[in-house]
């Protein structure tokens, strides 16, 4: 029997949804998962009818971390765990670089890797019952997919240190307060909602949205001045477009655009 894939990709109307898809390790990330996530990006962003990607998952939780048994097998020689690491990170860059928006539906425990994971991406919706941790330090180990980069960029550093230093779960509440997660729902009503947003995304004009995306996680690592001459430039050459075109007429006759 073929087991299933650790990654389900799918097109539903112009979102293109990824789900976590091992219930039973939780979604843990295993090489498979990463390179499964690797590969659903690059199908998504090949398909021209896919504008927004949904990143969910199966079974109880999110997503809890590495597949420890895929780690302690990979320290076996420095070079398994840095391939390991490498497929993880290369996972979490396609989801940070895709030209997609990407939006996360969070569910049940989101800790560790699964924490970064979810940072990686561009918006998260949180369900009322879901958590969110750092567990490295409760068992002597060092966040290893971004934790320690992404999360003082989100929270700032202190809170940041304190997160990873107490290994505390935050509720979806605190999350929110926090930064690290954009909106919280009902259990019940988690997909439905993250869907609808989506979907609202998927009318807008992809590029327009492409590039806000490329420009503002540009700006964290350049100066303000280079972030401004950055958009001043993309801003050009957006106003000619036909994309453009066609919103500033819809504007004009006061009707909904229909971007290419």
């Amino acid at each position: 029997m073929t087991a299933a894939p650790p990654v389900l990709v799918d097109l539903q109307a112009q979102v293109g949804v990824m789900t976590l898809n091992r219930p039973e390790k939780f979604n843990c990330i295993s090489r498979g998962l990463a390179d499964g996530l690797c590969a659903g990006v690059r199908s998504l962003e090949a398909n021209p009818a896919c504008r927004v990607v949904l990143l969910k998952a199966n079974g109880k939780h999110f997503c809890t971390g590495a597949d420890l048994d895929e780690v302690l097998e990979a320290r076996a020689s420095r070079a398994s765990l840095q391939s390991f690491l490498a497929a993880g990170h290369e996972a979490l860059t396609a989801l940070e670089r895709s030209r997609l928006p990407v939006i996360a539906a969070v569910h049940g425990l989101c800790l560790a890797g699964g924490l970064e994971l979810s940072m990686a991406c561009d918006v998260v919706f949180a369900a009322s019952s879901a958590r969110f941790g750092d567990q490295h330090s409760r068992y002597g180990l060092i966040p290893g997919w971004g934790g320690t980069q992404r999360l003082p960029r989100l929270v700032g550093l202190r809170r940041a240190l304190h997160l990873m230093y107490s290994a505390e779960w935050l509720d979806a509440a605190a999350a929110r307060e926090w930064g690290l997660v954009n909106l919280v729902v009902d259990d019940d009503a988690l997909i439905d909602r993250a869907m609808v947003y989506a979907q609202t995304l998927a009318t807008r004009n992809p590029e327009s949205m492409a590039a806000m995306k490329s420009l503002a996680r540009a700006g964290l690592d350049e100066s303000l001045a280079e972030g401004l001459a950055r958009e001043s430039a993309c801003v050009v050459d957006a106003l000619r477009s036909e994309n453009v075109s066609e919103g500033l007429a819809a504007f004009g006759a006061r009707r909904e655009p229909k971007f290419k």
